[in-house]
């Protein structure tokens, strides 16, 4: 799951506040939790929690998690929170951490129960490239109350925030260039994403010009307690290269 550093996210060295980096672990640790457990989860714990180097705004950030240990009803998530310079590709691992979820005892364990005894669930995340970089640029999102309309459907202004945001790690990771957003070429909404959702932005650069990249982006909407998933937004969003 990659990410940004914003400066309302830091303290006034220019770092990100441990907080912050916390949160981006824990809903990590949510997802995968959701994943594993099939259920509603909560985190119980938070346990050996280190902070090796701190984040300067701007860095980008990428959040990995493994399930460790598996129960009944609990899981140990191992997550770690690595920075990469957007220009020069450089990466330190930051943050170390373990989380345990739990998954509550409630009717949406049977139904989770079901999916699972039917197949249904969730492709595994994308394949790397040769060199080990991820194929695509993944960004994951739960979509709260503060999100959604009052029919608890997502606004389309957060969808569109976060295909950016995927979309502008994907283009910076691909020119190693200081980049902005020029233009939304097409926009497709074909399904909604409601309250409690898991979202998910695929963005990957399918051209290459001589200052600019076009990037390809798809968003899913994934139920937490079943795994059942549907395709909701693509979009094609071109970037251009601002340095001299």
């Amino acid at each position: 799951m990659f990410d940004l550093v914003w400066p309302q996210q830091s303290n006034h060295h220019g770092t990100l506040f441990g907080g912050a980096a916390l949160a981006m672990l824990d809903r990590l640790a949510f997802i995968m939790g959701s994943r594993a457990l099939r259920g509603t989860v909560v985190t119980a714990a938070v346990s050996r929690l280190d902070f090796r180097a701190p984040i300067p705004t701007g860095q980008l950030i990428e959040c990995r998690a493994r399930v460790g240990r598996r129960g009944g009803r609990s899981a140990l998530i191992h997550t770690r929170l690595v920075t990469e310079d957007a220009l020069s590709g450089e990466r330190n691992v930051c943050i170390v951490g373990d989380f345990t979820m739990v998954r509550r005892a409630d009717s949406e364990g049977a139904a989770a129960d079901a999916a699972l005894a039917t197949g249904s669930g969730v492709a595994d995340v994308a394949e790397a490239d040769g060199d080990g970089a991820p194929a695509a640029v993944r960004v994951a999102e739960i979509v709260f109350p503060g999100h959604a309309n009052h029919r608890g459907i997502l606004h389309g202004g957060a969808a569109m925030e976060w295909i950016a945001k995927a979309g502008f790690i994907a283009a910076s990771r691909h020119l190693r260039r200081s980049v902005v957003l020029a233009s939304s070429e097409r926009l497709c909404f074909v399904a909604p994403a409601h309250v409690g959702d898991v979202v998910e932005v695929d963005a990957r650069v399918c051209g290459v010009g001589r200052r600019s990249v076009r990037v390809r982006a798809r968003m899913w909407a994934e139920h937490p307690a079943t795994g059942q998933r549907r395709f909701c937004t693509s979009a094609n969003l071109v970037y251009v290269a601002t340095d001299d």
